[in-house]
C-alpha cells in the first residue's frame, strides 16, 4: 500500500475520531446520552509493509447491568417521592393543634361540663350546640378532604396509565427501527438505542418494569407479573377502570392485544408513580378515613346511647343527639346473583377501622375476609337472619350466587354524615330519668364521663383514637422519608458509576480532541511527504 493510502486512511480516521468526539462534547448535557468511542483496527485488505488504519465502529459505552439497577432503584425512589408528596398532605391536616380535632372534641366536653355545673341554663345548653356543631363541621371536612383526595388519586391514576402507554409505544416503534436500521448499514444505531433506554427510564418512574433483550436488539418491557407491555414492535395498554369492588376508586386493568380486560392485583404494580399512588392509597388514605369515621361513629353512637337513658327539660325521654352515616356495602359489579346486604351498626365496642371482603358460599354462609390484618373467618345466618361482622349488622336479600363478593366499608364514609340531630336546647337530656328534674344534671355528668371510657375499639378514648391516628399518619410520613433518603442516596451512588462509565467528561473530550487534531496532522505529513517522495522521483527521471 502508498503512502498516500496510508496517509488518507489516517486522515479518515482522525476524521472519525475527531466527528465521535465533537459530538460527544456537544451532547454533554443531552439526558440519556452515553458517550461513544471511534474503534480504530489495522487495514487488513493491503499488504507489504503497511496497510493502514481502517474504522472498525462508532462503539457506544454503555453499562446496561448499572443502567438496570438504576432504573429499578429510581422507579422505587419516585414511588416514595409520590407517596411522601400525598402523605405529608394528611400529616399536615391533621397535625394542625389549632384547627384540629383535639381542640373541638376539648371544647364539646368542656361545654358538656359547663352544663353539669347549670343543667337549665340556657346560654350553657346553646354552648353545648355551638360547639358540638363545631366538632361535626370538622368532622365531615376531614372526611371531605380525604374524599377529594381519592378523587385526586383516581385522576393521577389515569394521567399516568395514559403516560405508560405512550412511552410503551414509543418504545416498540424505537425496537423497529432499531432492527431496521441494523439490517441496512450492519452498524449499532447508537442514537436510537440511546433514545430507547431514555424511554425505558422514563417508563420505570412511572411504573416499575422488567427489561429482557430479544433477539440481541428488541427490547421486551413487562410487568413484575409479566404481563408484557411491549414485545416486539408491539405494544399493550393499561387501562384505569373504576374497580367493580369499590366504584369510589379506580384501578388498573390490563388489555390485551384481542381488547380483552383483565383487572390487576394491586400488588403487581409496586414502583414508580403509579406504585406511590396505590400504595398510598390502600396504606394510608383508605385507613386514614376509616379510623376518622370509627372515631365519629363512636363517639355519635355512644353519645346518643347516653343522651337517650336521659330526660330533656321537658321531662321526655331524649333523643339521638348526633346524626351518624350508615356502614357501606358494595356489591361487586361482576356478581351473578340478585343478592345485596343492608347493614346498621351494632356493638360500637366491636367497631373497627378494617374493611371487610364477603365472599357467598354454596352452603348459605359466607367467608370474611379482614382486609387490614388478612385474617379470614366464616360467618353464618343468626335465628333472626342477620350476620354479624366487625360490629356491623348485615341483613341478606335476594337470592346471591355461589363466589358472589360483597365490600364491607364499616366506617369508610361515617364521618361525612355526622352532624347534630338536636337543634333546641330544650331537647338536651342532662337530666336523669328518675328525677326529670330541671336542675338534675346525672346525665350531663354520664355524658362528660364519655370522654374517659376507652369506647374506641373498646381500647382508647375519644382523644386517644385521634392520637393514634396523628401518631400512624405521622410514623408513615417519618418512614416514608427515611426510606426515600436511603433510597435517594442509592440513585445518586449508582448514578455515579453509570456517569463514570456512559458520560461525557469534557476534561477527558478536550484532551481527545487534542490527541486526534495531532493525528490528522501527522497523516497529513505522511501524504505530504509521499508527494514529495514522487516529486522527486519524477524529477530524477526528467
Amino acid at each position: 500500500m502508498s503512502l498516500f493510502s496510508i496517509g488518507l486512511s489516517g486522515l479518515s480516521a482522525a476524521q472519525n475520531a475527531l466527528s465521535t468526539t465533537s459530538n460527544n462534547i456537544s451532547n454533554v448535557y443531552t439526558d440519556g446520552y452515553s458517550r461513544q468511542l471511534t474503534l480504530l483496527g489495522q487495514n487488513a485488505s493491503g499488504g507489504g509493509a503497511g496497510s493502514g488504519v481502517s474504522v472498525d465502529g462508532i462503539q457506544r459505552q454503555y453499562n446496561g447491568y448499572i443502567s438496570s439497577q438504576l432504573n429499578q432503584v429510581n422507579s422505587r425512589q419516585a414511588a416514595l417521592e409520590t407517596y411522601q408528596s400525598q402523605v405529608n398532605q394528611i400529616d399536615d391536616l391533621l397535625a394542625d393543634s389549632d384547627s384540629g380535632l383535639t381542640t373541638l372534641m376539648q371544647g364539646f366536653f368542656s361545654s358538656v361540663e359547663d352544663l353539669t355545673g347549670s343543667p337549665a341554663d340556657a346560654a350553657a345548653r346553646e354552648g353545648v350546640l355551638g360547639t358540638s356543631r363545631s366538632m361535626a363541621a370538622q368532622f365531615r371536612a376531614y372526611d371531605s378532604y380525604l374524599s377529594d383526595m381519592r378523587e385526586g388519586i383516581n385522576g393521577q391514576i389515569g394521567d399516568v396509565v395514559t403516560q405508560v402507554n405512550n412511552l410503551s409505544d414509543q418504545i416498540a416503534d424505537l425496537n423497529k427501527q432499531v432492527t431496521l436500521a441494523r439490517a441496512r448499514s450492519g452498524e449499532e444505531p447508537n442514537a436510537l438505542l440511546d433514545q430507547r433506554d431514555k424511554l425505558v427510564s422514563d417508563l420505570g418512574d412511572l411504573v416499575d418494569v422488567n427489561v429482557q433483550v430479544q433477539d440481541g436488539s428488541t427490547y421486551q418491557v413487562s410487568l413484575s407479573n409479566g404481563m408484557p407491555l411491549v414485545a416486539g414492535n408491539k405494544s399493550f395498554d393499561l387501562v384505569a377502570v373504576k374497580s367493580s369492588e369499590d366504584p369510589s376508586s379506580v384501578t388498573i386493568a390490563y388489555e390485551d392485544g384481542a381488547g380483552a380486560r383483565s383487572p390487576l392485583k394491586e400488588s403487581v404494580i409496586k414502583g414508580g408513580e403509579l406504585g406511590g399512588l396505590l400504595s398510598f392509597r390502600s396504606e394510608t388514605l383508605d385507613s386514614t378515613q376509616n379510623q376518622l369515621g370509627q372515631l365519629a361513629v363512636t363517639l355519635a353512637q355512644s353519645f346518643n346511647a347516653q343522651h337517650e337513658a336521659g330526660v330533656d327539660l321537658d321531662g321526655n325521654a331524649g333523643e339521638a343527639f348526633f346524626a351518624i352515616g350508615s356502614p357501606t356495602v358494595v356489591s361487586d359489579a361482576t356478581n351473578a346473583g340478585s343478592g345485596a346486604l343492608a347493614a346498621e351498626y351494632g356493638d360500637v365496642g366491636e367497631l373497627t377501622a378494617d374493611d371487610y371482603r364477603l365472599t357467598y358460599q354454596a352452603d348459605g354462609s359466607y367467608s370474611v375476609e379482614n382486609l387490614g390484618s388478612g385474617k379470614t373467618s366464616s360467618v353464618s345466618l343468626a335465628a333472626d337472619g342477620t350476620l354479624s361482622v366487625g360490629g356491623v349488622t348485615l341483613t341478606p336479600s335476594g337470592t346471591p350466587a355461589e363466589g358472589d363478593v360483597f365490600m364491607l366499608q364499616p366506617t369508610r364514609n361515617a364521618a361525612a354524615a355526622f352532624d347534630v340531630a338536636v337543634s333546641d336546647t330544650d331537647k338536651i337530656a342532662a337530666a336523669d330519668a328518675d328525677s326529670g328534674g330541671s336542675g338534675d344534671n346525672r346525665n350531663a355528668l354520664a355524658l362528660l364521663d364519655l370522654q374517659n371510657q376507652r369506647l374506641v375499639g373498646g381500647s382508647k378514648t375519644f382523644s386517644g383514637g385521634y392520637a393514634s391516628l396523628v401518631s400512624d399518619v405521622g410514623n408513615r410520613a417519618a418512614i416514608t422519608q427515611a426510606n426515600l433518603t436511603t433510597q435517594t442516596g442509592l440513585s445518586d451512588q449508582l448514578f455515579a458509576y453509570q456517569q463514570a462509565d456512559s458520560g461525557v467528561n469534557l476534561d477527558e473530550e478536550y484532551a481527545n480532541l487534542l490527541q486526534y487534531q495531532q493525528y490528522y496532522s501527522a497523516n497529513a505529513k505522511i501524504i505530504e511527504a509521499g508527494s514529495t517522495i514522487l516529486d522527486t522521483i519524477l524529477g530524477l527521471r526528467a
